[in-house]
């Protein structure tokens, strides 16, 4: 979990944005930069980094003495990146996985690039030999990215709405606020006075089409047939793969465990793969709810059973309440139901910074919109019709789901 913070254009003394890019500190606690592009007037980058791949290298914006005209700022963790690099012939100069971003770029451009990265991200890249800038997110918005622009040049990007809003405030001239879109990545062009104009916005990948990354997955083709055991072995496989990919983390690994079926399959796996792994630490679950709730009674059981070393953390309904106003300042939305499920959430999330050292954690969000495990799916008059209603669920995730994951997490770092 990183914060990524971008101005281009700025008629302003740039030091005077410094405190916007300050509004998103919660979400890299380890370290902070603040750094002006060289040649480009008005032009900058905020970053705020928690350290997950090669915490001694890393930091932001990520430049590499083969390619000095290219800064990258990103957010996220790309899972596929030594695939990359041994497909392709890279010869990376740090251990960071985002430097694949730069090493594809200059081969493919920048939708190949985006197309070919299997991970979750958003990026914002800017090659000041041709002059471009160019933002863009993963599939399902997992990472989050905002854009503020305006008719007359100025453009600021941030992981964070409330890193802008008080841009928005200085301006004399309207201007709004919009989400970068998932799985779509955009291009500027740039001017020398940092002013920039939009040139096209294009879709790289869509949830319904097979990645293009999948040229270099680990996995090979999978058996064919719609029988039984080959479908329940494919699923299998799927699954203990996605799960294996995002163990690259150099921090702990922990676990939210609600005691449903999508948490204690992730947690159950988790345990599974980090035995195999041989990783130094036992893994942490996380659940929380009033005492002795369903939620929590069933956790219990699932942790005893897997052999996690696990966290029960329980909240009244009082504590609850007072955490609603803080909750919705860092979810950016008043949607009651995301709201109302983000409590809990947030609360672990504190508990897990304040009483734990795990930094990386697994959860099961996704699941009910990808397999229709949401009870109204019963009363779905056909199959093509529930089909159709959890591919737009999926497309949706990051209003939803995927933004109370990132948002009650990054709160506390």
């Amino acid at each position: 979990m990183c914060g990524i913070w971008a101005l281009f254009g700025s008629d302003e003394c740039l030091s005077v944005h410094v405190t916007s890019a300050m509004r998103i500190a919660h979400r890299g606690p380890d370290a902070f930069r603040f750094e002006n592009v060289n040649g480009f007037t008005n032009c900058c980058f905020g970053f705020h980094r928690l350290a997950v791949v090669d915490q001694l290298h890393g930091m932001q914006p990520l430049r590499i003495n083969k390619f000095p005209f290219l800064w990258l700022c990103y957010n996220g963790e790309i899972y596929n990146h030594l695939a990359l690099n041994k497909k392709f012939g890279f010869k990376p100069q740090m251990a960071v996985d985002g430097e694949v971003l730069l090493h594809l770029y200059d081969r493919f451009g920048i939708k190949k690039m985006a197309a070919l990265l299997d991970g979750v991200f958003a990026f914002i890249l800017l090659d000041t030999e041709k002059k471009k800038v160019f933002v863009g997110r993963d599939t399902y918005g997992v990472k989050p990215l905002f854009k503020l622009s305006t008719d007359d040049g100025f453009l600021a990007l941030c992981s964070e709405a409330k890193g802008l809003t008080e841009i928005t405030h200085a301006m004399t001239s309207p201007a709004s606020i919009e989400q970068v879109l998932p799985g779509h990545f955009e291009e500027f062009d740039l001017k020398q006075n940092g002013k920039v104009s939009s040139v096209q916005m294009e879709e790289f990948h869509c949830c319904t089409d097979g990645p293009e990354h999948a040229v270099c997955d680990s996995l090979g083709t999978l058996p064919s047939g719609f029988d039984e055991d080959t479908v329940k072995s494919n699923i299998r496989t799927l699954f203990e793969n996605a799960v294996k990919k995002r163990l690259m983390a150099q921090r702990r690994i922990g676990c939210l465990l609600s005691g449903g079926l999508d948490s204690s399959l992730v947690a159950a796996t988790l345990m599974k793969l980090a035995k195999e792994e041989t990783l130094p630490y036992k893994i942490q679950t996380f659940s929380i709810g009033s005492e002795d709730s369903p939620d929590i009674l069933a956790a219990r059981k699932v942790a005893a059973y897997i052999g996690s070393e696990h966290h029960e953390v329980n909240f009244s309904a009082e504590e609850g309440i007072r955490a609603v106003e803080e909750v919705i300042f860092h979810l950016e939305t008043y949607d009651i139901t995301t709201v109302r499920a983000s409590v809990g959430m947030f609360l672990v999330a504190k508990y897990i910074r304040e009483k734990s050292d795990s930094v990386v954690i697994f959860s099961g969000e996704g699941a009910d919109e990808l397999t229709q495990g949401y009870i109204y799916f019963h009363k779905a008059p056909s199959p093509r019709a529930s089909a159709e209603e959890s591919i737009r669920l999926m497309k949706e995730l990051y209003l939803f789901d995927v933004l109370r994951a990132d948002r009650t997490t990054a709160a506390h770092g």
